[in-house]
């Protein structure tokens, strides 16, 4: 599935823009996804991984496992 984190699951959400005379038109906020290659220590090899910055900033304080374990 495109544009979805595969470690915390968030997927793009859907909001207004609305302009200076509050006209409102649809408009899709999308995660900020990455694409990073990272070491799995139990396989022995890398993993890519598409899923959001932050949830890469959470894989480094946590680690791998931890972070698929609830998944």
């Amino acid at each position: 599935m495109a544009r979805v984190c595969e470690l915390t699951g968030v997927k793009p959400i859907s909001g207004n823009h609305v302009s200076h005379a509050v006209n409102r038109s649809k408009k899709r906020i999308l995660p900020n996804l990455q694409t990073k290659r990272v070491w799995d220590g139990e396989t022995g090899k890398f993993v890519t991984i598409k899923a959001t910055a932050r949830a890469f900033r959470t894989l480094d304080k946590k680690g791998l496992r931890a972070m698929t374990a609830g998944r």
